[in-house]
């Protein structure tokens, strides 16, 4: 709680502010880096007087980091998650995309997919049901591409994994091992 305010209008809700401030300050930053970056395009080795430009823009990112990034180590430090309570805030319905990857393997075009897995979520919430709680037949009201096998897609642990990807979602575990592995080699 030391890393958040109590919100404007809901008292029951915590704003993690440093993180707010992390996102905001991201685009000024980047901003920084664009302008810097397009001052030394195409200089030449040696002293430019655009190099005058430099100062700026760099003194203005170290002072944003020296303000920005205490809270963020502190929040990092002191956050303590609940999986349990994770878990059990999943609701099928975060599971849509998967559904439009799934009409997408079967060879429909992502645009489409999108739309159909917009349908099935309708559906679904039109019959007070989960999305896997649906038949094989209400899938096939929607598209005739569904097969039995959509059913196995609505898994959040087989989600994750599904998403291996290098910066994916896929299993965290492997992807720090991956990380020392890395920094191992290099000593």
């Amino acid at each position: 709680e030391r890393y958040s305010t109590g919100s404007s209008i809901m008292p029951q809700k915590r704003n993690p502010d440093p993180l707010e401030l992390a996102r905001g300050k991201a685009g000024r930053l980047i901003g920084h880096l664009s302008g810097l970056l397009t001052t030394l395009k195409g200089l030449t080795s040696g002293y430019n007087k655009d190099l005058q430009e430099d100062k700026e823009p760099l003194f203005d990112a170290y002072d944003t980091l020296l303000i920005l990034l205490p809270p963020l180590v502190g929040l990092i430090e002191t956050l303590a998650l609940d999986p349990g309570r994770m878990r059990a805030a999943l609701i099928e319905s975060m599971l849509a995309t998967d559904v439009a990857d799934y009409l997408v393997l079967k060879g429909i075009p992502f645009r489409q997919g999108h739309e159909i897995a917009g349908r099935v979520v309708r559906l679904a919430e039109s019959k007070g049901a989960a999305l896997s709680a649906l038949t094989l037949d209400d899938y096939h009201t929607l598209s005739p591409v569904f097969e039995a096998d959509v059913l196995v897609i609505f898994d959040f642990d087989a989600a994750v994994a599904r998403r291996n990807l290098p910066g994916g979602t896929g299993d965290f575990e492997n992807q720090v091992q991956r990380a020392r592995d890395w920094l191992a080699a290099r000593g």
